[in-house]
């Protein structure tokens, strides 16, 4: 991961021949506005699954992007992250939800609560399954945990600025194995309803 953001890079990648960075970052940040409403409204009882996985990528990016809620079906390289191959994501997001849906099942102590949150945030980014904003769609999945153990949204970080790059850096030091400044930072900015 670096500190700058990924711009779409031509006209052709988007469905509106959008070449000016401002308008499509406009209509970016209006879908996920979209998802994140989507998400706030829903029924806190609801069981994570893919294919709610595949409707907030979906509403987030659809205004813009052919590939929006669809699956990543090429080889990506992020940053120091280097994440499965497009075969291996479906199985992967199966475990990754089995295992999700569990431990919000089975929560004791608060402790379980930031551990949850970094687990859903943190997996989600590393499988990588869309061709772009999987780190929008990993907050917006990580928020929908946060209203599910009775917690506001977590902002993370903003898009300019320092907190930005402490959000980049405890991210990178978790593809290295140490998740402790990103169990920081959500522990930091959780907060109950």
């Amino acid at each position: 991961m670096d500190h700058k953001t990924s711009w779409t890079p031509s006209p052709d990648d988007n469905l509106k021949g959008l070449t000016d960075k401002n308008a499509i970052n406009e209509i970016e940040a209006r879908g996920i506005a979209a998802a994140e409403l989507f998400i706030l409204q829903m029924d806190t009882d609801i069981v994570i699954s893919t294919s709610l996985i595949l409707e907030v990528h979906k509403i987030g990016f659809s205004e813009l992007y052919e590939w929006a809620g669809k699956w990543r079906t090429t080889e990506v390289l992020v940053g120091q992250l280097n994440p499965p191959a497009p075969p291996q994501i479906l199985q992967l997001l199966y475990q990754f939800i089995d295992n999700l849906n569990y431990k919000l099942d089975t929560f004791i102590a608060a402790d379980d609560h930031v551990d949850n949150l970094v687990y859903a945030h943190y997996e989600f980014i590393r499988i990588h399954p869309f061709n772009n904003g999987n780190g929008r769609t990993g907050r917006l999945l990580m928020n929908l945990v946060a209203l599910k153990l009775g917690y506001q949204p977590l902002q993370l970080y903003h898009r300019e600025g320092e907190s930005r790059r402490v959000y980049i850096d405890a991210m990178k030091s978790a593809d290295k194995g140490d998740f402790e400044p990103l169990r920081n930072l959500i522990a930091k900015e959780l907060l109950p309803f």
